[in-house]
């Protein structure tokens, strides 16, 4: 389960930002199959080119392996626009979010 976790993750999260897996390998200065070959399990990354990809997608280490988390860059924009609003705006934003839920 774990050693699929890494390589699904990643062509999950570079599929959301609508790059190829040439364009992102090529774009972190790696061959041009690098992202491919973590993607199909024939390799990992190192750890230093790991935070590269983490870089290269906007996102933390942490928020890369936050399964829950499906979009860890637009949570974040959302969660830094969140802390703008005063409190009587968030509470009307957090009841429109369990309204949606509620209705899942």
């Amino acid at each position: 389960m774990y050693e699929n976790f890494l390589p699904d993750r990643l062509a999950e999260l570079r599929a959301q930002k609508g790059i190829s897996a040439r364009d992102m390998s090529l774009s972190l200065g790696q061959a041009n199959n690098y992202i491919n070959a973590i993607e199909n399990r024939k390799s990992l990354p190192s750890m230093q080119s790991f935070f590269y990809i983490c870089e290269f997608l906007n996102i933390t280490p942490q928020e890369f392996f936050d399964a829950g988390n499906s979009n860890p860059e637009l949570m974040k924009e959302f969660v830094d626009e969140a802390k703008k609003l005063d409190c009587e705006s968030f509470s009307h934003i957090l009841a429109i979010m369990k309204e949606l839920n509620r209705h899942k």
